[in-house]
């Protein structure tokens, strides 16, 4: 048996399914793998188009009737949410600049109304499009433009844009692009709820690979990463789009933590969290599936 496996060529993902991927997992079958940006995996995910496949959170109300949602494998945490990225106002200074660690970001001044600006964002089924949707319900945006991620700083900087939405290793590179961030959406989720940040999932196909094993298989890749991360490093900074090593090292440090090994307790209250007040939004469509306790069912 062979099966298809669809992951992000991120840092997070390409550690964390190093051992599965190349056949270090025992009892696992052999994987193909499939390397994209999240907003491509919802879209294929729709389609059945994999066994196996990274998804944002916010896509699973569209999924859940063809996939099981894993305990393990994805993006959640603190100190680790998208940002809303704006040009700086020269008759302003911002609040701080940036620090070693991933939650502490080069603060912009408050302006947090954006209606009449142009946002770029990186799917419109991505969590951070719907945390930003969440954030800015009563005074939306005039416009949504949804753009490649690695185009969407430099069009912010070059003013295409009026202010772009970010994820991952964007939290450590965007003061290159002399751009500031008017919101951090994960401190905004924390402070309002109390809960980490839900951001990509792990989806099995129903009907093609058995949850339970393919959480063991997983759970064993993640604790191989962990008790050798140089075994993956040439791998992971091959897929890592010109990332330093230094980038590299500090997002596989913010994105891989404890909730990559079990969603827990925690976990689960914050999928029910951010999807519940999604569908209570008429942002997500109503399913049977709305909340937390059935995510696996």
């Amino acid at each position: 048996m062979t099966l298809s496996l669809a992951i992000s060529p991120c840092p997070n993902d390409t550690f964390v399914f190093h051992a599965l991927v190349h056949g270090q997992v025992p009892g696992a079958p052999a994987v193909t793998v499939t390397y994209a940006d999240v907003d491509v995996t919802n879209t294929a995910a729709e389609r059945g188009a994999f066994d196996l496949v990274k998804v944002s959170y916010a896509a699973l109300p569209w999924l859940l009737a063809d996939y099981h949602l894993l305990p393990c494998g994805g993006a959640l945490g603190r100190g680790c949410g998208p940002l809303v990225l704006t040009r700086p106002d020269p008759m302003l200074t911002p609040a701080a600049s940036p620090g070693g660690s991933g939650s502490r970001v080069n603060r912009a001044p408050d302006r947090a109304d954006l209606s009449g600006a142009t946002v770029a964002v990186p799917g419109d089924r991505t969590t951070a499009y719907l945390l930003f949707r969440l954030w800015s319900a009563g005074r939306p945006p005039a416009r949504i433009e949804v753009v490649p991620f690695h185009e969407i700083m430099p069009g912010v900087a070059a003013g295409r844009y009026d202010a772009g939405l970010v994820i991952h290793e964007a939290r450590f590179t965007y003061p290159r692009h002399g751009l500031t961030a008017l919101v951090d959406l994960g401190e905004w989720w924390e402070a309002d709820t109390g809960l980490p940040i839900p951001l990509g999932a792990i989806l099995a196909r129903r009907g093609s690979v058995d949850p339970e094993a393919a959480t063991g298989w997983i759970r064993e890749s993640v604790h191989r990463a962990w008790a050798d991360p140089a075994a993956s490093r040439d791998y992971v900074l091959s897929y890592a789009q010109e990332m330093e090593p230094d980038v590299v090292e500090r997002h596989i440090d913010l994105y891989v933590n404890e909730f990559t090994a079990d969603l827990g307790e925690a976990g689960y209250a914050a999928v029910n969290a951010l999807l519940g007040r999604a569908t209570d939004a008429g942002l997500v469509p109503q399913t049977s599936n709305s909340r937390a306790t059935a995510w696996t069912s």
